[in-house]
């Protein structure tokens, strides 16, 4: 395996393309992926995101570039790694009338794994209690947690997840959270893509941000902030300024309505406190430092995707 920065690469990919159609879906997208690491990867809908991590699983054929896993390439099918990987697919198939306890023992049997191991894989992903429930009688965030368990039953040392948190609600998205974190406490490397950008956030060591098919920023989430130009976001009531004499304000960029508040961003949050106080309006201002969606936004721009 590679190593880079005195660590050790479980996934490296260089210069990675597909093409459908004469157009490039994913066009030369390049990074590693550290042992141990949590690396997301965030893009808008038809990014590239699910295609590139259907290449880097060995599930589809690259039309360039190349993609190493733990040292391996996983394309043509690579038997010698699938004990070593593991992964959760954007839609899950189980097998039918059989428990939570029964579909882990089935994956496992296709890896030799021993039944006490069912068990600890049941109680990582916080299924014990459900483990004689049959997988149709299952929530949503449950079967999202046997999905996962599925992948993880053989102990795998890379794991992929695509959208894991896909179709949630907020309270069982946050238990998967604790999940994926106990995965990586346990010196698991996860690679996964998601739509959520605060979930990105908390969970990732590193981002890689793709549009069009291209990897356009990655670094930490903290980085990725600090880099931003644009660092302070500000909202104000609707009603206390027209949209015309917020975007008089000085140094303020982005104006937008959303809802009831004129949304805007500022480099100089003194300088507009300073006009509004002059206004006496500086009381209506409320205001945020830049957050990851922050900088998502102004890479890939506001418009809706479908």
């Amino acid at each position: 395996m590679n190593k880079e920065d005195g660590g050790v690469n479980a996934v490296a990919v260089e210069a990675l393309t597909k093409v459908y159609g004469g157009k490039p879906v994913v066009d030369g997208v390049s990074f590693t992926v550290r042992e141990g690491e949590f690396f997301g990867i965030l893009g808008p809908n038809g990014a590239g995101k699910t295609t590139t991590l259907e290449m880097m699983e060995g599930l589809r054929k690259a039309d360039g570039g190349s993609v190493s896993l733990l040292g391996a390439s996983p394309h043509p099918r690579n038997t010698s790694l699938l004990p070593r990987i593991g992964v959760q697919l954007q839609s899950s198939a189980f097998f039918e009338r059989l428990t939570a306890k029964e579909q882990l023992v089935t994956f496992g049997a296709l890896y030799g794994v021993e039944a006490d191991r069912v068990d600890d894989v049941l109680a990582l992903v916080g299924l014990t209690e459900e483990a004689h429930t049959r997988e149709d009688k299952l929530s949503g965030g449950q079967r999202q947690r046997l999905s996962i368990a599925c992948a993880l039953v053989h102990d795998p040392e890379l794991l992929f997840l695509d959208e894991p948190t896909a179709s949630l609600d907020p309270q069982a998205r946050r238990n998967l959270w604790d999940v994926l974190r106990g995965i990586k406490d346990r010196g698991k490397t996860i690679v996964y893509t998601t739509h959520y950008i605060e979930e990105a956030e908390r969970l990732c060591d590193r981002i890689a941000i793709l549009d069009h098919g291209q990897v356009i920023a990655m670094d930490t989430p903290d980085a990725l902030v600090r880099d931003l130009d644009t660092r302070v976001s500000m909202d104000l009531p609707q009603g206390v300024l027209s949209l015309d004499e917020v975007r008089s304000l000085p140094d303020v960029q982005d104006v937008r309505e959303e809802g009831s508040k004129i949304c805007f961003t500022a480099t100089d949050t003194n300088a507009v406190m300073h006009v509004l106080s002059e206004r006496g309006d500086a009381g209506h201002l409320q205001t945020r430092t830049a957050s990851l969606e922050d900088v998502f936004l102004e890479l890939t721009g506001r418009e809706y995707r479908s």
